[in-house]
């Protein structure tokens, strides 16, 4: 013998709880009454339909299929505008705020949390990035939609934040690019080199400093690998931490760059600073001067003129434009 279904107009169901009307309802997991019993829909749930009318725990409730014709009257968690998507919210309310798929569109605005009011089905899946909300059980984000997550996920790997550290312990002394013999310790810095590698104080602040004397231009070089998500065609920025010993000559550095092998020196200035305060200053390797496919680079800073006053160097460090790696 054949079934038969429901196939026009509401259809009653067993309130689990007390149902207000115009509220998102779902089927009871488990529910063994027939009618079978039916509950609020909280955010971000799907539903069948929404209640015509009040019902008290046990009692039939008459609800209107989501599949049913025509608009339905709704009710707010919350305000929003004529044509605002809605989303599951609470109790069987609906909300702008997204939260999972998008079921609504409304026809009348929401003043407050309450109000009752005109919608429509919304009139297709949610499949649009910035309809589906994410769920976010980690808190890793602000983001309430997939396409804002996945905004903020590419932000992260196309950023031109890059970075490469640089240790001063890594800089060395050169002449003529070369580093010196053994007797010179191969250029490296130390407590009684040109220039001198020491602590900004000894008894109060441990952190180092690289000072050139009044005078003193004595070139520094560090090399470093560059990583495989460099974008080359992009701008390599050089970043230092600096300030003058005084206030009479603005300090900075002439700033050769090479890269891989056999390659052509590119010079450029950084910016300067002529106050005693800590600052941080940059030079810019212009993106045409980064060729495509570089996986080294080596860089010397030469101090521009500064006859009166020392200068200091605190940290240096790259930053670049990271591109997506395709394998």
């Amino acid at each position: 013998m054949g079934q038969s279904v429901w196939n026009e107009g509401p259809k009653a169901f067993t309130a689990y709880e007390e149902l207000e009307a115009f509220r998102r309802v779902k089927i009871r997991s488990g529910t063994t009454v027939i009618p079978p019993e039916v509950e609020y829909a909280d955010a971000g749930e799907s539903f069948i339909g929404t209640t015509i009318a009040q019902a008290k725990a046990g009692e039939r409730v008459t609800v209107m299929a989501l599949n049913d014709n025509g608009t339905r009257l709704v009710v707010a968690a919350d305000s929003f505008a004529v044509g605002a998507v809605l989303y599951g919210a609470n109790d069987g309310k609906v909300s702008d705020s997204a939260s999972g798929s998008a079921q609504f569109q409304a026809i009348q605005a929401a003043g407050a949390n309450g109000d009752v009011v005109e919608a429509i089905v919304y009139p297709y899946l949610a499949t649009a990035a910035g309809s589906v909300s994410i769920a976010d059980a980690g808190s890793f984000t602000a983001a309430a939609t997939v396409e804002a997550a996945l905004q903020e996920i590419y932000q992260n790997l196309i950023s031109v934040q890059g970075f490469i550290p640089i240790s001063l312990m890594s800089l060395r002394e050169v002449s003529s690019m070369a580093v010196g013999n053994i007797a010179a310790n191969g250029g490296l810095l130390a407590s009684d080199t040109t220039p001198i590698l020491q602590p900004i104080n000894g008894a109060t602040d441990g952190c180092q400093e690289v000072v050139w004397a009044a005078g003193n231009a004595d070139p520094v070089i560090f090399q470093v690998p560059l990583p495989p998500n460099l974008d080359d065609a992009a701008d390599l920025v050089l970043h230092m931490r600096m300030r003058s010993g005084g206030t009479t000559n603005a300090v900075g550095f002439t700033v050769d760059s090479w890269f891989n092998e056999g390659d052509t020196k590119v010079t450029d200035t950084s910016e300067t600073n002529q106050t005693n305060t800590w600052e941080e200053k940059i030079a810019t390797i212009a993106a045409a001067d980064v060729p495509a496919g570089a996986q080294t680079v080596t860089i010397s800073l030469t101090p521009v003129t500064h006859a009166t006053d020392n200068m200091q160097l605190s940290a240096v460090w790259l930053e670049y434009k990271t591109k997506i790696l395709t394998s």
